[in-house]
C-alpha cells in the first residue's frame, strides 16, 4: 500500500487476531495473557506504531512504567504526523509516574502543549506554570469510586482539593496520577465545564489527616465559619452532609451540573458512585440549595492532630450560643 510516495504496510491478519484478542483479556483484567498476545503482535508488526502503542497501553493499565515508557518511546517513533497524537500522551504519564521531566516536557510540546520555561535548568525542571485550571478526579475509579475536586499540576496530575472520603483511602492535598482521556464532565449554569479524569495510582502523599466530626451548626453562615476558619489555617473543612451526592456510575461518567464557581477552585459537590440508580431522578444531593437547613452536620476535616481541636474550639467560642461539635474521629 503506498500513500504520498511512501509504503505502508498492512498489519497481517494474525497481527489484528493477536491485537483483537489481547483487548478482550484486558477488558477481563488478564494482563500477563494480554502482555503475551501483544508481544507476538510486535513481534510480526514492528515497524507499526500502533504494535508499541498497544504494549505502552497495557504496561500503563498494569503500572509497569518503566516498560511503558520504553514501548511508548518506539511508538512515537513510528509516527506519522507531527503533534496531537495520543502516543506522546501515554509517554507522558510514564514519564510523569518515573518523574523523568527531561522527557515529560518533551512529551507535553510534542502533543502540542505550551510548557513555560525554555532555560536549561527549567528543561530538567518538574514541569509548572502550566494553568490549567479546575479539574475533578474519580479516586479507585475500578472500585467504590468517588469524584472528588482539585487542581491540575500538568496533564497528568492533579492535586486533591476536597475532602475525600475515608472509603477512598485518599486525603486532601494528596497528589494523584490521572488518565488523559475524561470518563464524564461536570458543568455549571455560567457555561464552563470541567473534564473528569480516571485515577490511575497515588503519585505524593499527603501527612494530613482527615477527620469527621458531627457539628451543630444553627445556620449556613455558621458552617462556613469553619470552613474559612480552617482555610485561614491553611487546612480545610468541608460539609459532607451536603457535598457529596450519591450517583450511580453511568451518572458519573456523564455530564453532570456542579455549583456555580469562580472557575479556578471547586470544592463540591463531589460524588460518591453506586452500582445502581440511588433513587427516581438517578441522584441525590442531600442538603442541596433549597432543602431546609439542619444544623446537626457531619463534616470533614483536614488537619493536623495538634490543631484539629483548637480549630474546632475556636470556632465554637466565636459563637458559643450557636455553635457546638462532638465525636471527632480521625478516619484516614
Amino acid at each position: 500500500m503506498r500513500i504520498f510516495g511512501r509504503v505502508r504496510h498492512r498489519p497481517s491478519a494474525s497481527w489484528r487476531q493477536a491485537t483483537d484478542r489481547a483487548f478482550t483479556l484486558i477488558g477481563d483484567g488478564r494482563y500477563e495473557d494480554a502482555d503475551a498476545l501483544l508481544t507476538q503482535a510486535a513481534d510480526l508488526e514492528p515497524w507499526l506504531s500502533e504494535s508499541w502503542f498497544n504494549l505502552a497501553l497495557l504496561h500503563k493499565f498494569r503500572h509497569d512504567w518503566e516498560q511503558a515508557r520504553t514501548a511508548g518511546l518506539r511508538a512515537v517513533a513510528l509516527l506519522e504526523r507531527q503533534t496531537g497524537a495520543p502516543d506522546w500522551w501515554n509517554v507522558g504519564i510514564a514519564a510523569t509516574a518515573l518523574q523523568d521531566w527531561p522527557l515529560a516536557r518533551r512529551a507535553w510540546q510534542a502533543y502540542g502543549l505550551r510548557v513555560p520555561g525554555q532555560s536549561q535548568t527549567a528543561s530538567v525542571a518538574e514541569p509548572s506554570g502550566m494553568q490549567l485550571g479546575s479539574a475533578a478526579v474519580r479516586l479507585s475509579p475500578e472500585g467504590e469510586a468517588e469524584v472528588v475536586w482539585g487542581r491540575r499540576i500538568d496533564p497528568a496530575r492533579v492535586e486533591i482539593q476536597s475532602i475525600p472520603l475515608p472509603s477512598s483511602g485518599r486525603r486532601w492535598g494528596e497528589v494523584v496520577l490521572h488518565d488523559g482521556v475524561p470518563h464524564g464532565e461536570r458543568t455549571t449554569r455560567s457555561g464552563p465545564s470541567f473534564p473528569v479524569f480516571d485515577e490511575i495510582e497515588l503519585w505524593a502523599p499527603s501527612p494530613v489527616p482527615t477527620w469527621v466530626v458531627l457539628l451543630q451548626a444553627a445556620t449556613e453562615a455558621d458552617r462556613d465559619a469553619l470552613e474559612r476558619l480552617a482555610a485561614d489555617a491553611g487546612f480545610a473543612a468541608e460539609d459532607w452532609s451536603s457535598s457529596v451526592r450519591l450517583l450511580c456510575r453511568t451518572c458519573s461518567e456523564s455530564s453532570m451540573p456542579a455549583d456555580e464557581g469562580d472557575g479556578s477552585t471547586h470544592v463540591d459537590p463531589h460524588d460518591h458512585s453506586s452500582p445502581g440508580h440511588p433513587g427516581p431522578l438517578g441522584h441525590m444531593t442531600p442538603g442541596g440549595p433549597g432543602d431546609l437547613w439542619v444544623p446537626e452536620r457531619e463534616c470533614g476535616l483536614a488537619a493536623p492532630e495538634g490543631l484539629v481541636r483548637g480549630l474546632l474550639d475556636s470556632w465554637v467560642s466565636d459563637s458559643p450560643d450557636s455553635r457546638e461539635w462532638r465525636d471527632l474521629e480521625e478516619v484516614c
